[in-house]
This record gives structure tokens, C-alpha cells and sequence, in this order.
């Protein structure tokens, strides 16, 4: 085990670089849906009474409040497709994660290296630890909580689940609750993967299938 700074990193036997699987990212929520979406985000503006109610006889007054219930919707709807962006990020990283593991199992230099323990392994919280070394574009996706709302929600949630609450200002922190508590329940020690020796792509479905 070698130690560097506060981190320690696995010994990988041999000098060769190894490839993983390709990251194969779906990071764009589907827009077919979005009337759908915000008709549920102007439902629940309405029944979570972010507006104060009250009876409204001027046109002037009323049209004011229209626009700002929309004002509420397009907003909500902002932060639930963010929240989708995550988790459709976060599903990559497990299914990668996933297929990482097949390939340490089958590589003599490497199978040693997996500890056998339930899925999803709190220890392979490693290779998320990897994707953040080697510095790839998340274009503005936080890994942790990616992974944390995977962790949390094996399908995306309809934007029915949520209150405004969750969507505004809870989802950040339950998904990073959610990943800190998996990865702290990996056994000591718990060591990084040299991003030295590792290589793989990162390749965007959404893009390929334009």
C-alpha cells in the first residue's frame, strides 16, 4: 500500500496500464415529457399553497399571480430535470461500477484487490473516488451526489413525489447523506486505485445517438 499525502492507494502488481469499461453516460432527461412536468409542477404549486391564496376581482392583480405561479412551476421544473440529470449520471456510475468489478475479477492482477461483500459495495465507492482523479467533464454533475440519489431511488421519481421542499432545498443534502453513509461502511482500510494505472473512456450515449 502506498500512502501519499492523507490518501493511501492499492499496490496493483506490475507496470501496465489497465483499461476499464467504458463510463457510457445518459445524462439528458427525455423532452417529450416536459408538458407532463410541468403540469405537475403547476399542481404542485397549487396544493402546496406557495402562493398565498386569496380572491382576486382585479384582471391586472390576477395576471400578476399567474405569471408568478408560472414563475414557481418553471422553477420547480428546473430543479426536478437537475435531479434527473443527477440520478441518470448516478446510474451510469453503478452500471460502470458494475462492470468494472467484472473486470477486476477476471484480470489475475487485479481480482485481489475486491472485497466480497453486498451489493452495492460500500468499498467500491474506490472507483468513484477514481472518476474524480482522473478529472472528468461533469459538466457541472456532483459525483457523490449523483451516486447518492442512485443510491436512494432505484428509478427516477415522477415529479408527483416530491414537494417543493425536497425539490428546492432537501434532494442536495439526502443524496449526499446517502453516499457518505455507503462509503463510510466500507471496511478500514480503505484505500484509492492509482488513477496512474487505470485508463477508460467516457462516452455520452445521448450525444452517440444524435
Amino acid at each position: 500500500m502506498d500512502i501519499v499525502g492523507d490518501r493511501s492507494y492499492v499496490e496493483v502488481f506490475g507496470d501496465r496500464i489497465h483499461e476499464l469499461p467504458p463510463l457510457l453516460l445518459r445524462d439528458s432527461p427525455p423532452t417529450d415529457r416536459l408538458a407532463k412536468v410541468m403540469k405537475m409542477a403547476g399542481e404542485i404549486v397549487e396544493t402546496e399553497e406557495m402562493l398565498p391564496f386569496a380572491v382576486v376581482e382585479d384582471p391586472f392583480v390576477e395576471a400578476e399571480l399567474a405569471r408568478r405561479r408560472l414563475d414557481l412551476a418553471v422553477n420547480l421544473v428546473d430543479h426536478y430535470q437537475l435531479i434527473i440529470k443527477h440520478w441518470l449520471w448516478g446510474d451510469s456510475v453503478i452500471q460502470w461500477i458494475r462492470q468494472c468489478e467484472t473486470t477486476f475479477e477476471t484480470c489475475s492482477e487485479l481480482h485481489h484487490l475486491l472485497k466480497a461483500d453486498l451489493w452495492p459495495h460500500a468499498g467500491r465507492s474506490s472507483f468513484v473516488t477514481l472518476l474524480e482523479d482522473k478529472e472528468i467533464k461533469t459538466e457541472g454533475v456532483e459525483l457523490h451526489r449523483a451516486v447518492g440519489l442512485r443510491l436512494a431511488f432505484r428509478q427516477p421519481p415522477p415529479m408527483r413525489c416530491f414537494s417543493n421542499q425536497f425539490l428546492f432545498y432537501l434532494n442536495q443534502t439526502c443524496a449526499l447523506t446517502a453516499y457518505e453513509t455507503w462509503s463510510s461502511m466500507a471496511p478500514d482500510p480503505v484505500s484509492s486505485l492509482p488513477p496512474e494505472r487505470f485508463s477508460f473512456e467516457v462516452v455520452n450515449m445521448n450525444l452517440s445517438l444524435d
